[in-house]
Order: C-alpha cells, then structure tokens, then sequence
C-alpha cells in the first residue's frame, strides 16, 4: 500500500491517506464540480423557461407582425395605382373634348374664383348634378319643380353666398337667380336652358 503523509500539525503528527482515501477525495471533488455545473444550468434553466401561453402569444404575434408588413405592402402598391390612375384621368380631362355645352352658355367661359379642395371635394355630387344637367340639355321654366331644380337653387345659394330656401320650385326667385347668374357670367337667357 502507498501511504502518503501530510504533516499538517503542529505537533508533528502525520496523516496517512492511502490509495483508496485518495481516490474517495477525487471522487467528492468530481461530485461537487459537477453539482456546482448543474445548479448554473438549473438556474439558468429555470430563468430561461418561459409558460407556453407567453410562447403561443409570440408566435401569434409574430403572425400578426408578418400579416401587418404584407398588408402595409398592399397599401403602398394600392397607394401607387391611385396615384398612378390620378395622373392618368388627369391627362385625359386636360385633353381637348370635343364641346358637348348647350348654345348660349359656350359663349364666354364662367368666371369662377379658386376653390380649395375640401370646397371642391364637398359639393362633388352638387358638380356632377348639374354638369349632368347641361349635358342632358334640361329646360326649366317658371312653374318646373322637382329635384333638378332644387339642384340649381342649391347651386345658386352656394354661388351667390345666400341661404335661400330650397324648395325645389322654379319661381321668380329662382328666376331672377339664374338670370343674375347668367349675367354675371357673361350668359345671355336667349338659351332656355334654366330660364
């Protein structure tokens, strides 16, 4: 047997470990190393861990996140073929058409004074009505009544800044109405278009 003696006493009394001792020692110190190793993954283990509600919610996350980037995608290319059919309907309202206005009111271009978008894009309908109007060549008179001619009134209270009733009837307020309209735009009531 191989003895080894440490003196660690004062008194100069000599341990002996033997062999067998020595192999004990390593194993304990194999033992508390690894111990030490698995208690850092433990901790790490249990810190890292997370339920698997926040784990499905990451991932339904992520969905909506990549759901959101194809969707702002979509919105741009729309975007651009807005933009794009804009330009191209402006072209083509700034080409030559050919001259569809009813005799007496080609005679001198209106007068208008520059309105601003929002003005413009609120009484869209009230343009389209009565651009509608002078295409189909409407008549009225004194005694006409319905809508188109509450389409006028609302055109000449808007124009003249009045508030007048609207009461879909073509009298003799509507009349002198048009009449200054027509005046102020250079028109004459020779055509019986809204006269």
């Amino acid at each position: 047997m191989l003895c080894i003696c440490f003196n660690i006493l004062p008194q100069k009394q000599f341990i002996c470990y033997t062999r067998y001792a020595m192999e004990n020692f390593k194993f304990i110190l194999t033992s508390l190393i690894i111990l030490v190793v698995m208690g850092f993954v433990g901790f790490w283990a249990v810190n890292t861990i997370e339920p698997g509600n926040v784990h499905v919610d990451r991932q339904r996350q992520k969905e909506l996140e990549d759901q959101n980037m194809e969707l702002a995608k979509q919105v741009a290319d729309l975007q651009s073929q807005v933009a794009s059919l804009q330009a191209t309907q402006t072209k083509q309202s700034t080409q030559t058409e050919p001259d569809t206005t009813p005799v007496g009111l080609e005679e001198k271009p209106l007068k208008t004074t520059t309105t601003t978008t929002t003005t413009s894009s609120k009484y869209a309908s009230l343009i389209a009505d009565i651009q509608k109007l002078v295409n189909d060549k409407v008549y009225m008179k004194v005694g006409s009544q319905g809508t188109r001619v509450g389409t006028v009134q609302t055109f000449l209270s808007i124009y003249n800044k009045t508030t007048k009733r609207i009461d879909n009837d073509y009298g003799a307020t509507t009349k002198t109405a048009v009449a200054a309209f027509q005046k102020a735009q250079g028109l004459t009531s020779r055509s019986n278009y809204f006269s």
